[in-house]
Protein backbone atom coordinates (compact mmCIF):
# COMPACT_ATOMS: atom_id res chain seq x y z
CA UNK A 1 0.00 0.00 0.00
CA UNK A 2 0.82 3.17 -0.70
CA UNK A 3 -0.45 6.72 0.79
CA UNK A 4 -0.13 10.05 -1.16
CA UNK A 5 -0.17 13.46 0.13
CA UNK A 6 0.27 16.99 -1.72
CA UNK A 7 0.51 20.04 -0.42
CA UNK A 8 2.16 23.68 -1.90
CA UNK A 9 -1.19 24.65 -3.28
CA UNK A 10 -3.10 27.74 -3.13
CA UNK A 11 -4.07 31.33 -4.75
CA UNK A 12 -1.90 33.08 -7.24
CA UNK A 13 -1.76 35.79 -9.87
CA UNK A 14 -1.54 34.84 -13.39
CA UNK A 15 1.87 34.89 -14.61
CA UNK A 16 2.97 33.76 -10.93
CA UNK A 17 4.70 30.52 -9.74
CA UNK A 18 3.74 27.67 -7.84
CA UNK A 19 5.36 24.46 -6.79
CA UNK A 20 3.51 21.33 -5.64
CA UNK A 21 4.97 18.47 -3.55
CA UNK A 22 3.61 14.50 -3.09
CA UNK A 23 5.27 13.09 -0.05
CA UNK A 24 4.80 8.78 -0.41
CA UNK A 25 4.25 6.46 2.22
CA UNK A 26 3.55 3.22 3.39
CA UNK A 27 5.35 -0.11 2.25
CA UNK A 28 8.90 0.12 1.38
CA UNK A 29 8.53 -2.70 -1.39
CA UNK A 30 5.31 -1.15 -2.65
CA UNK A 31 7.00 2.07 -3.39
CA UNK A 32 10.50 1.14 -4.94
CA UNK A 33 8.41 -1.19 -7.43
CA UNK A 34 6.83 2.25 -8.29
CA UNK A 35 6.78 2.31 -12.08
CA UNK A 36 5.31 5.62 -13.51
CA UNK A 37 5.08 8.92 -10.68
CA UNK A 38 2.96 12.08 -12.14
CA UNK A 39 0.65 15.08 -11.77
CA UNK A 40 -3.18 15.27 -13.14
CA UNK A 41 -5.54 17.65 -12.36
CA UNK A 42 -9.44 18.31 -12.85
CA UNK A 43 -10.80 21.46 -13.07
CA UNK A 44 -15.04 22.09 -12.52
CA UNK A 45 -16.44 20.35 -14.55
CA UNK A 46 -13.98 18.77 -16.92
CA UNK A 47 -12.32 15.52 -16.99
CA UNK A 48 -9.28 14.40 -15.05
CA UNK A 49 -6.11 15.19 -17.30
CA UNK A 50 -2.25 14.37 -17.12
CA UNK A 51 -0.13 17.21 -16.44
CA UNK A 52 3.13 15.54 -16.24
CA UNK A 53 5.00 12.22 -15.30
CA UNK A 54 8.24 10.50 -15.31
CA UNK A 55 9.56 6.99 -15.58
CA UNK A 56 10.59 5.95 -12.24
CA UNK A 57 13.16 3.57 -13.26
CA UNK A 58 14.37 6.48 -15.49
CA UNK A 59 16.37 9.68 -15.78
CA UNK A 60 15.37 11.09 -18.77
CA UNK A 61 11.38 9.77 -19.49
CA UNK A 62 9.29 12.30 -18.85
CA UNK A 63 5.79 12.94 -20.40
CA UNK A 64 3.91 16.97 -20.31
CA UNK A 65 0.83 18.05 -21.57
CA UNK A 66 1.42 20.01 -24.22
CA UNK A 67 -0.49 22.84 -22.41
CA UNK A 68 1.78 23.08 -19.81
CA UNK A 69 5.26 21.68 -21.71
CA UNK A 70 8.13 25.04 -21.42
CA UNK A 71 6.10 26.09 -18.38
CA UNK A 72 6.05 23.11 -15.69
CA UNK A 73 8.53 21.00 -14.43
CA UNK A 74 8.34 17.14 -12.67
CA UNK A 75 10.93 15.95 -10.35
CA UNK A 76 11.81 13.82 -7.86
CA UNK A 77 13.76 13.33 -4.62
CA UNK A 78 14.56 10.79 -2.16
CA UNK A 79 14.21 7.73 -5.02
CA UNK A 80 10.23 8.00 -4.98
CA UNK A 81 9.26 9.72 -1.88
CA UNK A 82 9.10 13.05 -2.94
CA UNK A 83 7.62 14.54 -6.37
CA UNK A 84 7.67 17.56 -7.47
CA UNK A 85 5.56 19.51 -9.65
CA UNK A 86 7.35 23.30 -10.46
CA UNK A 87 4.66 25.80 -12.09
CA UNK A 88 5.83 29.08 -13.70
CA UNK A 89 3.88 31.53 -16.05
CA UNK A 90 0.53 30.39 -14.50
CA UNK A 91 -2.27 30.99 -16.66
CA UNK A 92 -6.16 30.75 -15.11
CA UNK A 93 -6.75 27.99 -17.13
CA UNK A 94 -4.20 25.80 -14.97
CA UNK A 95 -6.90 26.16 -12.08
CA UNK A 96 -7.73 22.88 -11.17
CA UNK A 97 -7.01 20.28 -8.48
CA UNK A 98 -4.03 18.71 -8.71
CA UNK A 99 -3.59 15.50 -8.19
CA UNK A 100 -0.16 12.97 -7.44
CA UNK A 101 -0.24 9.91 -9.03
CA UNK A 102 1.44 6.78 -8.75
CA UNK A 103 1.28 3.59 -10.69
CA UNK A 104 3.07 0.14 -9.75
CA UNK A 105 2.45 -3.14 -12.59
CA UNK A 106 -0.56 -4.13 -11.12
CA UNK A 107 -2.42 -0.57 -9.29
CA UNK A 108 -2.46 2.83 -8.97
CA UNK A 109 -2.74 5.46 -6.04
CA UNK A 110 -4.00 9.11 -5.81
CA UNK A 111 -3.51 11.76 -3.45
CA UNK A 112 -6.47 13.66 -1.81
CA UNK A 113 -5.76 16.67 -4.08
CA UNK A 114 -4.20 20.12 -3.54
CA UNK A 115 -5.98 23.07 -5.33
CA UNK A 116 -4.73 25.65 -7.38
CA UNK A 117 -6.17 28.59 -8.30
CA UNK A 118 -4.92 31.20 -10.96
CA UNK A 119 -6.79 34.75 -10.54
CA UNK A 120 -6.26 37.09 -13.34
Amino acid sequence: QVQLVESGGGLVQAGGSLTLSCTASGSIASIANINFMGWYRQAPGKQRELVARLIASSSTGYDYADSVRGRFTISRDNGNYLLYLQMSRLEPEDTAVYYCHYQDSRREYWGQGTQVTVSV
